[in-house]
């Protein structure tokens, strides 16, 4: 089988045209079209519907980040308007939830869009209702800028800074303002942790509704978190894998979940969305590390994007990894996994934990495309063929679809 960098993106290209990207929810989050491929056979029904498609007792794994409002308006005296992105916290803060209860200042690491016009060593001021928040340069990074961030109201944490400041961060290909109903239908029914500046998409399509459905068949669901990074929309420009820098996103897995997923390991695991898919596949690695004494850097990434393809992983089962994992976090008195993935997943990937994947129509030429060719092959194609040939609606607003792997 070929290296994952070896792949050349040209190879998972397709033609969207615009008018096939969805630029609103529907009035109905359950009302989204499903297509489901299973056995290299494609069937379409809609969400409302899922549970009918998932067996008796599987396990759905769904991504509880809650999207914050990322984007900051500054204005400049004379006018012009500086925009600044909040990306993630600075490394100086262990995990994405300490820096998002920072009261007064914060270093966030951000994009700004303006830069050129943000003449050196000055801040930025803006007042937002009940308090008044400044902006100054700490640092300049690759292709990004650390901010201190701070404000005049002591009582407000800077989630709560981000409330009353910020606007919400659709994604680019949108080509719209944020509006006030975008609130609600970009962000899952149970988003419950701050810290992501997009919406985990596959999720949304999720109501109370359905929730009770998955219930009354004993599937069971469960919930990591991942914070969705703003490289999730980065477009692979190299002309093979080989060259890309996948990005890094804060994960935030319990070890109740962990322990779940060794009791369940004979039944189906199905990830919500790739950013779960991710993060519970990267504790298979994490758990393959331990094995071989190799504790990873938790402070900063435990797993790199190559690594699951360059460790030696092969008497090493899922239930053996992921008990690995448990038993180190119960030694050292941790109750949750808090550490970044960088993990890429590329045809080539051999999956351990997870056998099916609900998830939303991909840009071309993406790394989320890439993984749902790798759990499905070249069929890849065939799936995407049918959805734009049968009027599914593509992107973070679109319909989705529920692929399974080879042999389930």
């Amino acid at each position: 089988m070929m290296h994952p960098k070896e792949l050349k993106i040209e190879d998972f290209t397709y033609n969207l045209p615009d008018e096939k990207i969805a630029k609103h929810p529907l009035p109905r989050r359950d009302a989204s079209k499903l297509l489901v491929y299973q056995h290299e056979i494609l069937k379409e029904d809609v969400y409302k519907n899922i549970a009918s498609h998932i067996p008796f007792e599987a396990t759905l794994v769904f991504n509880q980040t809650k999207v914050i409002h990322a984007r900051l308006l500054f204005q400049k005296d004379t006018g012009g308007l500086i925009e600044v992105f909040c990306l993630e916290p600075h490394e100086q803060y262990l995990d994405v939830q300490i820096a998002m209860r920072q009261k007064r200042k914060v270093w966030w690491k951000c994009m700004i869009g303006g830069a050129s016009k943000w003449k050196s060593g000055t801040t930025l001021t803006q007042k937002f209702f009940a308090l008044t928040l400044n902006a100054s340069v700490v640092e300049r990074n690759n292709g990004s800028f650390t901010l201190e961030l701070s404000w005049d109201n002591a009582a407000l944490t800077f989630a709560e800074v981000l409330q009353i400041a910020g606007k919400v961060p659709l994604p680019p290909y949108l080509r719209r303002e944020a509006e006030i109903k975008d609130e609600e239908s970009y962000q899952t029914i149970f988003a419950k942790e701050e810290g992501s500046v997009a919406a985990p998409t596959a999720g949304l399509h999720f109501t109370e509704e359905i929730l009770a459905t998955l219930s009354e068949k004993n599937i069971q669901s469960r919930f990591v978190t991942l914070h969705v990074g703003a490289g999730t929309f980065k477009p692979v420009k190299s002309e093979t894998m080989a060259e890309h820098e996948m990005h890094a996103e804060w994960i935030d897995v319990p070890v109740e979940l962990i322990q779940h997923l060794i009791d369940h390991l004979h039944k189906p695991i199905v990830a919500v969305g790739t950013t779960s898919l991710r993060t519970i596949e990267s504790l298979y690695w994490v758990g393959v590390k331990l094995l071989q004494h190799s504790v990873p850097d938790f402070s900063r990434t435990a797993i790199t994007q190559w690594e699951p393809y360059e460790l030696e992983a092969q008497n090493i089962s899922p239930q053996k990894a992921l008990q690995a994992v448990a038993d180190w976090l119960l030694k050292n008195n941790q109750s949750r996994l808090v550490t970044r993935t960088q993990i890429l997943i590329a045809p080539g990937y051999e999956f351990k934990i997870v056998k099916g994947l609900i998830t939303n129509f991909h840009q071309p030429q993406s790394t989320l495309l890439l993984l749902v060719a790798a759990i499905i092959g070249d069929d890849w194609r065939k799936v995407y063929d049918y959805a734009l040939e049968n009027n599914f609606r593509f992107l973070s607003y679109g319909d989705g679809s529920l692929l399974w792997g080879k042999g389930n």
